[in-house]
């Protein structure tokens, strides 16, 4: 079987893929004060709990855009699995062609999705990719599988965050859709604020990056907020909640 894990400033998506089909995926907080031994300690239980066996895997692959979290990581996979696992890198075999200025500043989360997305819907034409993580990430993708770069936007959560950490008045909310865009008290108007108007962020940058490529595009979103970002938008033309696993299994399929 195969382990993959995708590694984010605020958590770690760990999945775990029989060759047929995903058999569990987990979520964990990315802290950088964690050692090889309490991430090995915190899989192995996760693995208990879902009634597998760590010894059943055979392979690892990691993406990563915390670095500081890589080494303890890897020490982790080879004290608890005895496999030293596969690192994402713009160097690797993508089967894209990645144009940007320096490959090498391209975020392994972006290079994962854009592998998936080519692999999911290269035939629907030029792709844009949207993962709403701690930052919001569009990514631009030809037919051919040219990798155009794309944009790069502070995140729902850390941005609702900051408006309470610096605005005194202001409570910590929950994130769901109010119920109007004009609201009569403060959570609700934080609400519409925040998920209206990144819907409103998220819908322009469409339409400015389907204009640069030509006029049409075909939209996934991804990411923890995928589903209510597209749930409130006209422009998203699928939703893909595991597309970062999805790119990570097919990158070991290309790789191994």
């Amino acid at each position: 079987m195969l382990m993959v894990m995708d590694v984010g400033n605020t958590n770690i998506v760990v999945g775990v893929h029989d060759g047929k089909s995903w058999q569990a995926h987990w979520r964990i907080s990315s802290s950088r004060s964690r050692t090889s031994d309490e991430f090995g300690i915190i899989l192995g239980s996760m693995f208990a709990y879902s009634g597998m066996d760590m010894k059943d895997i055979e392979n690892i692959i990691i993406s990563t855009v915390v670095p500081p979290l890589l080494v303890p990581l890897c020490n982790m996979c080879k004290r608890f699995f005895s496999i030293t696992p596969f690192v994402v890198t713009s160097e690797i075999n993508t089967g894209l062609k990645l144009d940007y200025d320096d490959p090498s500043q391209i975020g392994a989360d972006r290079i994962v999705n854009a592998v998936a997305a080519h692999n999911l819907y290269g035939d629907k034409g030029n792709l844009i990719i949207i993962d709403f993580g701690t930052a919001t990430t569009f990514c631009a993708l030809t037919p051919e599988g040219e990798y155009l770069g794309g944009a790069i936007a502070p995140g729902i959560g850390i941005s609702t965050e900051a408006l309470f950490q610096k605005a005194a008045k202001l409570p910590r909310i929950e994130l769901i859709k109010p119920p109007k865009a004009i609201c009569r008290d403060t959570i609700h108007a934080m609400r519409s604020g925040v998920i209206f108007g990144f819907v409103g962020q998220m819908d322009g940058l469409i339409s400015r990056m389907k204009k640069e490529l030509g006029g049409q595009a075909f939209v996934v979103a991804t990411g923890g907020f995928g589903k209510l970002m597209a749930s409130e938008s006209d422009q998203v033309d699928v939703v893909e909640p595991f597309l970062t696993l999805e790119g990570l299994r097919i990158l070991h399929e290309m790789n191994r």
